[in-house]
C-alpha cells in the first residue's frame, strides 16, 4: 500500500529484455533503505525491487535499483514512462505507523488519462484530465484520484457526450515541483488510480449485472 506522497523524481537509466522488461531507475535515496523484493510505485505502479547498487554505467556514487516490469504491465499504463530517460515518480511502500498524508493506494493502475486543459489559478494549476469511458462513474467531486502516483482531490467532474468523464484538479507550486505533474501539457497521458473503495464498488456493481 502507498499514499500517493511522492519521496523523488528518479529517472529510467536503461531497460533490458529479461523475459520481461528489466527497468533500471536512479535514485537519490539511500542503498541501505532499499530492500530487495521491497514494493516501490513508479508512477503509480507497484513494482518489485530485483536489484539495487551505486554506480551503474560508470557514473561514481549514482544510486540505482531495478525492477521487473511484465508485458501487461506495459500495455495497461503509459508507454513513454518505460523509455530511458524518462522521469518517474517514486513513493515507498507505506510502513506500519507512517503518517498517511494522501489517501490509501494500491499502486494498481486502472486505466490512462489524458490532459486536456491547463489554467494558471493565482500560483497554482487547474488540469482538466479525460478519462476512459468506464471509469468515469467512479470519479467523483471531492473524491481522491492518484496520477502518475500523485494522491489528488478532484475539485469537478463532469460527463463528456462519448462517456468519458472530465475533471479537474488543483496543483501547487510545491506539487509541481517535486513530482512529473509540472511537465504536463495537453494531450500528454497519464496513470490513473481510482479511489479503492470505488474500485470494490465497482467490483460489486459488476457482479451484481452478472448474478
Amino acid at each position: 500500500m502507498f499514499t500517493g506522497i511522492i519521496v523523488e523524481v528518479g529517472k529510467v537509466l536503461a531497460i533490458a529484455d529479461h523475459g520481461d522488461a528489466r527497468v533500471t531507475i536512479a535514485t537519490r535515496r539511500s542503498q541501505c533503505s532499499i530492500a530487495i523484493g521491497a514494493s516501490i510505485a513508479c508512477s503509480g505502479v507497484c513494482l518489485t525491487v530485483v536489484e539495487k547498487g551505486t554506480g551503474f554505467g560508470g557514473e561514481a556514487g549514482l544510486g540505482w535499483f531495478a525492477v521487473d516490469v511484465s508485458g501487461e504491465t506495459i500495455r495497461r499504463t503509459v508507454p513513454a514512462q518505460w523509455h530511458a530517460g524518462a522521469p518517474l515518480n517514486l513513493e515507498p511502500a507505506l510502513k506500519v505507523g507512517d503518517e498517511l498524508g494522501g489517501h490509501i493506494v494500491t499502486g494498481h493502475v486502472d486505466g490512462i488519462g489524458e490532459v486536456a486543459a491547463i489554467t494558471p489559478e493565482g500560483a497554482s494549476r487547474r488540469i482538466e484530465f479525460l478519462s476512459p469511458a468506464d471509469l468515469a462513474p467512479y470519479i467523483a467531486a471531492k473524491g481522491s484520484i492518484t496520477i502518475d502516483g500523485v494522491s489528488l482531490t478532484v475539485n469537478s467532474v463532469a460527463d463528456e457526450p462519448d462517456g468519458r468523464a472530465r475533471f479537474a484538479v488543483n496543483i501547487i507550486p510545491h506539487t509541481a515541483e517535486v513530482t512529473t505533474l509540472g511537465a504536463l501539457k495537453p494531450g500528454s497521458a497519464v496513470n490513473l488510480e481510482i479511489d479503492v473503495l470505488a474500485r470494490y464498488l465497482m467490483r460489486m456493481q459488476t457482479a451484481a449485472r452478472s448474478a
